[in-house]
């Protein structure tokens, strides 16, 4: 398994329960920051990249990278021992 660090904008329609649900369906995630998320999946970068697209608009943004070896951060709106256990 690995994490996945989530990125996206949401330009017009701005439908963002429906990405926060399709987020949450891969069961362990953490909600980062505004519109930064983290998912430990099994999955591609390509096939979260492409689930996450089917609850999306044509001119919203996604960017899916998996998680480095490091990583810092500050202000998170998650716990930041998810972040320490999962990265």
């Amino acid at each position: 398994m690995a994490c996945y660090i989530i990125s996206y904008d949401l330009r017009k329609d701005r439908d963002y329960e429906s990405l926060y649900e399709a987020i949450k369906s891969y069961g362990t995630w953490a909600h980062i920051t505004e519109s930064t998320w983290a998912v430990v999946t099994s999955q591609t970068a390509v096939q979260v990249r492409d689930y996450l697209l089917s609850h999306m608009d044509q001119d919203d943004g996604l960017f899916v990278v998996k998680s480095g070896i490091e990583a810092a951060w500050k202000n998170v709106i998650c716990r930041s021992q998810w972040l320490k256990d999962n990265l």
